[in-house]
């Protein structure tokens, strides 16, 4: 049996928790204009900051790590203890997920991952996102596979710059609008991506896109919708996002490709940061040429 380097373990809890925050208080729904004071206000627009930041660097790292997972490791964790005869307490920290899910997001942001989405059931996600805003406060961090208003006020209050949906939630919509955070909502037909840009989407993420035909449906979105921006999302390997971007996408969102199912489950933090640097390079040259394309 392959083991995993000790290295790829090297947990670290970052220094805002000490001591412990208290819990977070939230206004209930019906006062969802008061979370405005949330986000700075400035002579910039925080919508249009984080549109260019998901623009250039062409690459929305998605991060899942949920408690199936976290399951899987604490047997493997069991069973690895017996074979090296380690203490329980060496490797106890492979079991927590929220630290899993934290370590495994720094390893793709210092590989040059610019953007990156944490899925909302992710273990801790709110607190992992302030983790990660307070260890890299210039990445565009976000939340995604929101469902409700309330996980979206959770969310920004956490400070998550930007929001994504599977499907368009007009409650989300509204929130964000108000807070100054980016809504990306979920959209599969023309129908849907014209009713969420009319009702106010600044960008949709078109999902399930490889099921729907891949970057040849984009290209075929774009013909008639040329001035919607469009995020590709869902089953993308790192090799095809050039090819997105090229035919009109904004963005795309990339899960497997840089935190594969063996990197988490095995904390190989060195694979991690080796798929998120060749998915960054490849999304900023796929930007690069665009932006040529269109001097």
């Amino acid at each position: 049996m392959a083991l995993p380097s000790a290295s790829y373990c090297l947990w670290r809890r970052p220094p805002l928790l000490s001591p412990p925050q208290p819990p977070l208080t939230l206004p209930p729904p019906s006062r969802r204009h008061r979370l405005c004071a949330c986000t700075a206000r400035s002579s910039l627009s925080p919508v249009q900051q984080t549109i260019s930041g998901i623009e250039n660097s062409g690459i929305i790292a998605c991060l899942r790590a949920n408690r199936s997972l976290s399951l899987s490791l604490s047997i493997g964790t069991i069973l690895l203890n017996v074979f090296l005869n380690l203490t329980r307490s060496r490797c106890e920290c492979v079991i927590d997920s929220p630290e899993l899910a934290f370590e495994a997001a720094c390893a793709a942001l210092g590989a040059g991952i610019t953007v990156l989405e944490v899925v909302r059931s992710t273990p801790g996600v709110f607190e992992v996102l302030r983790w990660l805003i307070e260890d890299h406060p210039t990445a565009t961090l976000g939340v995604g596979t929101i469902l409700n208003a309330e996980d979206a006020q959770n969310a920004i209050v956490a400070g998550a710059k930007f929001l994504m949906s599977p499907a368009m939630v007009k409650d989300i919509l509204s929130d964000s609008q108000d807070c100054g955070v980016l809504y990306i909502p979920g959209v599969m037909t023309p129908t849907e991506i014209l009713s969420a840009y009319d009702a106010g989407a600044k960008i949709v993420k078109v999902y399930p896109v490889s099921t729907l035909g891949g970057t040849h449906y984009i290209s075929a979105l774009k013909k008639p919708f040329p001035h919607i921006r469009m995020v590709a999302s869902q089953g993308i390997p790192r090799g095809l996002a050039g090819e997105y971007i090229a035919k009109g996408a904004s963005a795309v969102v990339l899960s497997d490709a840089i935190f594969s199912k063996s990197a988490m489950a095995q904390c190989n933090l060195s694979e991690i940061s080796k798929f998120a640097h060749i998915a960054a390079l490849q999304g900023r040259e796929a930007v690069d040429r665009r932006k040529r394309c269109l001097e």
